[in-house]
């Protein structure tokens, strides 16, 4: 192979190999964009728990300066608080149950609907994590859907609203968390929080364990393309004589 080919292979190898990068790591960044809850799961019946909303900003130019999380009525959260949050006020509102829930301290008629968080700021490539205490969690179902509103300085609101359908991602999903087989009692604590919840956290900063290990993953396919490259290469090149 003469050299003008193998440096070509080698220019197209490495054009390959920088948009498998491209796309991997463009991938990661539409994923960790979502508005999620933590810890992903519980048990069904869980009493004395926390959820976590990790409340993401993926504007450059704007701030995210509202955030309303809608709780399920159908499927009630009973027993709902929310944690101070530093610079920003929460408004609870709560609506009466279509099917009123018996429990040991008696019948619950009313739930939590909505909590809107207002006045607070969070800062381009940065996120906040929002807690809300619960006394129970529903047992007669799988899974809770929490669609939710995120709004802008410059006015734009993004809708956090689509249930998983079919396995596929929706573009715009709500947190959900799936409510697993294995009675009430005491929550697990939520792992997934990390620090202080009234701080704001920089997005491109140490983002906890598991993102770490899914970039680490993916530079490490990245680098296996490039050597994958390479060695395609190095094979067609001729052998000289020892």
């Amino acid at each position: 192979m003469s050299q003008s080919m193998t440096r070509t292979t080698l220019r197209r190898a490495g054009t390959v190999t920088a948009l498998a990068a491209a796309g991997l790591f463009a991938a990661a960044g539409v994923a960790s964009a979502h508005v999620t809850v933590h810890p992903e799961s519980y048990a069904k019946g869980a009493t004395d728990g926390v959820l976590t909303f990790r409340v993401p900003n993926e504007e450059d130019s704007a701030s995210t300066t509202k955030v309303q999380v809608f709780l399920p009525t159908d499927h009630p959260v009973l027993g709902v608080l929310v944690h101070p949050q530093d610079g920003w006020t929460a408004k609870v509102t709560t609506a009466k149950l279509k099917k009123p829930v018996k429990t040991d301290d008696g019948t619950i008629t009313d739930a939590v609907s909505e909590i809107t968080w207002t006045g607070g700021k969070i800062g381009a490539r940065q996120y906040e994590d929002f807690d809300v205490a619960f006394g129970q969690l529903p047992d007669d179902t799988g899974a809770l859907t929490f669609k939710t509103l995120q709004t802008y300085s410059d006015g734009k609101v993004v809708r956090w609203i689509e249930a998983p359908s079919g396995g596929e991602e929706a573009e715009d999903p709500a947190p959900t968390l799936k409510l697993t087989a294995g009675g009430g009692g005491a929550a697990a604590p939520a792992a997934a929080r990390s620090g202080d919840a009234g701080s704001v956290k920089a997005a491109d900063g140490s983002d906890g364990t598991a993102r770490g290990l899914g970039i680490g993953g993916l530079v490490v396919g990245v680098l296996g393309l490039a050597a994958a490259a390479f060695a395609i290469v190095r094979g067609r090149s001729p052998k000289t004589d020892a």
